[in-house]
């Protein structure tokens, strides 16, 4: 048992473990010599008001009592053990991946990309050439999107599983271990490949087996069970136990499942646009003019507002970071953000986007399960023409866009393709252009300084989560039609994030072992 005590310092004070200490034990009624140990358990920015404090919760060990070290991960040796086939290497398939390897099972992973170093090569093509690898870009490949759109950590999804497991996993295999301590925990894009790398080693090294380019493209399914499935068009594997964890943008998945008479639904997505503004403003803004504070991190913000029905919010909001080009085929732009591990960069961008069910839309039937999909794909395309047919997208500063005015010039922008200036009122459909002009004007009078002609809005950000959900039994995470298929993580609808989609592998791969010890 521990002792948890709440204080509050001044960023200064952070790096002062004494000071740390004394005020802790002060606050607890203890002196050094009552305790074995103690740590800094979590930590955050109060920037609400002056003087901006660092929130503290400090655990004490008293002298009678031991602190526990229990390894995050252990693995055994699977080269032998049951297989179960893992569509996709994002963090859903990953922690699927090593959950198996702990629990027993031989994890047998198919990626449709490349792995993580070998993507880079992609990435630059669409950055310096234009040209989309549909196999191999920022969605797609080992790690998943959020490998190189920015390593993000934070999560509300406390009630899905594991969280400190998860995020324990991340520091063994070579995060730093703040992450088990930050309120909104961020790896960085620059360090991400190193840890995936990692974890794939460690899958190959206890008997796993990862397969790069390797698509699914067929199942096979008998009486409601499936029993094995067909990669890249030509080689059949038999397997009982599948997790499908294939990511939002794997729309040729959705399509199969449809055609194989596999249910699919629509599901609520979000749409926007993502705006950049220059991060000393939003320093300013935040940090109420102590803006050049070299103890506070560059700040980030949280922006909601409903508008006609309809939640407008700010999402996955990058501090010193860089927009990116994130489309899946050539004929389309896609927007995303990441920033480094320093977040250093003189930028801050954000999504802003519309929540839309499928109910809002004009072709909406209750029984089509694209409908949400192919409202993000003309969108999409849209914008794709609107910007010229090349990945630059279409922009507009955000005072233009309220007052309707083309924009005849621009600062700076991170997004390397470039930018074309165009009115996103005839860009953008009216659901979601009418409610973004007034969201930013109520966001500007919650953050004071927000509301400016030097923020540029790129078009669109469209991939924020799954316009498609696969159902499945609540109880035995199988698929509600086929027994042994295993939807998994952000592409089918159960997650909403790196750790939230880690956490439902995890929680996919106990399923199967569950059931496989029912069968005993």
């Amino acid at each position: 048992m521990s002792t948890l005590i709440q204080i509050s310092i001044l960023p200064r004070q952070q790096e002062d473990a004494d000071y740390i200490l004394d005020v802790a034990l002060e606050k607890a009624k203890l002196r050094k010599d009552d305790i074995s140990d103690w740590r800094i358990r979590k930590r955050s920015i109060d920037a609400r008001r002056e003087p901006i404090k660092l929130n503290l919760q400090v655990e004490f060990w008293l002298r009678n009592e031991k602190r526990e070290k229990i390894p995050p991960f252990v693995p055994k040796n699977v080269s032998e053990a049951p297989k179960i086939a893992i569509i996709g290497s994002g963090p859903a398939g990953l922690y699927a991946a090593l959950r198996a390897i702990e629990a027993g099972l031989k994890p047998i992973v198919f990626e449709r990309g490349k792995d993580v170093r070998e993507r880079r090569r992609d990435l630059a093509l669409i950055n310096k050439e234009q040209t989309v690898n549909p196999e191999s870009n920022y969605c797609f490949g080992e790690g998943g999107a959020g490998t190189y759109s920015d390593g993000k950590l934070y999560t509300r999804s406390k009630k899905r599983g594991n969280v400190l497991k998860a995020m324990e996993w991340f520091v063994h295999f070579g995060a730093d271990p703040d992450i088990l301590v930050d309120a909104h925990p961020h790896i960085g894009t620059n360090k991400l490949p190193k840890i995936i790398t990692a974890m794939r080693e460690a899958i190959l090294e206890n008997g796993g087996e990862v397969h790069f380019n390797s698509k699914l493209t067929d199942l096979k399914i008998e009486d409601g069970q499936i029993t094995a499935i067909e990669i890249n068009s030509d080689h059949w594997m038999e397997f009982k136990d599948v997790v499908l964890a294939t990511g939002h943008s794997a729309r040729d998945i959705f399509y199969l499942l449809h055609e194989k008479n596999i249910k699919i639904e629509a599901k609520p997505f979000a749409l926007g646009v993502r705006v950049e503004h220059q991060q000393q403003l939003i320093d300013r803004i935040q940090y109420h003019g102590d803006d050049e504070n070299p103890y506070l991190p560059p700040a980030s913000y949280a922006l909601v507002e409903q508008v006609e029905g309809l939640g407008v919010y700010s999402f996955c909001m990058c501090p010193g970071g860089i927009i990116a080009p994130c489309a899946t085929a050539q004929e389309e732009v896609v927007t995303n953000g990441w920033s480094p591990s320093k977040r250093n960069n003189p930028y801050a961008n954000s999504g802003v986007v519309v929540s839309v069910e499928p109910k809002d839309l004009p072709n909406y039937k209750i029984d089509d399960p694209f409908v949400c999909l192919d409202f993000q794909k003309q969108v999409e395309q849209r914008c794709w023409e609107a910007a010229g047919k090349t990945q630059r997208v279409p922009a507009q500063r955000m005072i233009d866009f309220i007052e309707g005015k083309l924009s005849s010039d621009f600062p700076k922008t991170s997004y390397q393709p470039g930018i074309v200036s165009a009115d996103l009122n005839e860009v953008l459909p009216p659901l979601i252009a009418t409610r973004l002009k007034k969201a930013f004007v109520s966001f500007g009078k919650k953050m004071k300084g927000y509301y400016t002609n030097s923020a540029v809005l790129h078009a669109p950000e469209s991939r924020t989560s799954s316009p498609v959900s696969i159902p499945r039994n609540p109880e035995t995470l199988e698929h509600v039609e086929v027994k042994g298929l295993y939807p998994c993580g952000e592409g089918a609808g159960y997650a909403g994030g790196i750790i939230s989609a880690a956490i439902d592998g995890i929680n996919c791969v106990d399923a199967i072992v569950k059931k496989l010890n029912s069968n005993k």
